[in-house]
């Protein structure tokens, strides 16, 4: 084999490794963000349990059984919280929205992935733009967000916003 035979071949050689190497790259690149995206759904059914259980519970506990008429009597924002004869790591105890303020659970028991989730439930007021409000309206917001070691992004927040009807 002569000198430019073997050029040729030594070319050819690494060239053909650059190629297995990107591929081996791309491939790894891919499944990472298939990963990621598996861990985004995961994280996105366990919040959107938790905003669907509140909703599931009344508006406040003032309004358990009863029907309020004045926004002053509903719970103030200190109060919000986990009540009397609750259990703060379980929510099927709670019975009211407000209940999942400081809510705060880590799985980890998961075989994906470990989640972080907390809560937090402020007013709102539609008046001024959904946004957070100091006073007590018929408009309560939760805020879920949920985060994990294992996820290569940002933690994930969802808001849901829960009101108070009464048809006469």
């Amino acid at each position: 084999m002569s000198t430019g035979q073997m050029l040729i071949t030594a070319a050819a050689m690494v060239l053909l490794s650059l190629l297995i190497l990107r591929v081996g790259g791309t491939s790894l690149i891919t499944q990472e963000s298939m990963q990621n995206s598996k861990f985004g759904v995961l994280a996105t059914s366990l919040a959107n349990s938790i905003m669907e259980e509140a909703s599931m519970k009344f508006f406040d506990e003032k309004s358990v059984g009863n029907y309020v008429a004045n926004v002053n009597d509903l719970t103030p924002i200190a109060d919000f919280g986990v009540d009397a004869g609750e259990h703060p790591d379980s929510i099927h105890t709670f019975d009211d929205f407000d209940d999942f303020h400081g809510f705060s659970r880590t799985y980890d028991d998961l075989p994906s992935a470990a989640f972080t989730l907390t809560c937090a439930v402020d007013y709102v007021d539609p008046d001024i733009g959904g946004f957070i409000s100091a006073n007590r309206t018929w408009h309560k917001m939760i805020t879920v967000t949920i985060s994990s070691p294992s996820i290569n992004m940002q933690p994930l927040v969802f808001r849901k916003v829960f009101s108070y009807w009464k048809f006469l």
